[in-house]
């Protein structure tokens, strides 16, 4: 687990909410706002061994780890506390959809952040790379090899730049969103990702 160190939990203040702690879940990949809910310290430490982010239910008196019912587990990546010691901001990858109504949040089909998906076509982008699933089309590009990959791109980002001078805006977004995915892939097939090249960005924006 990274983001949370025992300084930074010793100095939670459990007696400002009489014992229970907020605890907000974020997607640690797509920042997802999932669910809210409370912690005393039992179902902190619970979280913290069992790797299952786990709460204090207050209407069953109990502890109670996410998913245990229906399977759908919240796998903890990190823990982070507030400026105020007194709110949790627990980010987890979810198996399954968080909300008992079938959604991916429980707080609606669409609270995923507009750029959030990225995160996700990454992700996915890797799991073929890794799965090779077969009559995937990713699948397919990875079989080709790096040059018809990098072939894929210049012909994806040719198509976007005649999209922008001689096309509408409906087609100039699907051929950017071609080349955005084409260009996914061949970050992953030199082992990099789309997460590598945002952090170059950040990088260079953080020093102008």
């Amino acid at each position: 687990m990274t983001g949370a160190n025992s300084s930074d939990l010793s100095r939670l203040d459990w007696a400002k909410g009489d014992g229970l702690l907020p605890a907000v879940v974020q997607h640690w990949l797509t920042g997802e706002v999932l669910m809210l809910g409370y912690m005393n310290a039992e179902a902190l430490a619970a979280t913290q061994a069992s790797g299952k982010v786990t709460f204090w239910s207050r209407s069953k008196q109990r502890l109670w780890t996410k998913g245990e019912s229906s399977g759908h587990v919240l796998a903890l990546k990190s823990i982070r506390v507030d400026c105020d010691a007194d709110t949790l901001l627990v980010q987890a990858e979810p198996h399954g959809p968080t909300c008992h109504l079938g959604t991916s949040s429980c707080f609606g089909a669409d609270a995923r952040p507009p750029l959030g998906f990225l995160a996700e076509l990454d992700a996915l982008v890797a799991q073929r790379h890794a799965e090779r699933p077969e009559g995937s089309y990713t699948t397919k590009l990875f079989d080709k090899g790096i040059r018809r990959i990098a072939q894929k791109v210049g012909e994806e980002g040719v198509e976007s730049a005649l999209a922008a001078v001689a096309q509408g805006d409906e087609e100039l977004l699907g051929e950017a969103a071609d080349l955005v995915f084409h260009l996914t892939v061949l970050l992953r097939a030199r082992g990099l990702s789309l997460a590598d090249a945002v952090a170059v960005l950040a990088q260079r924006h953080a020093g102008r």
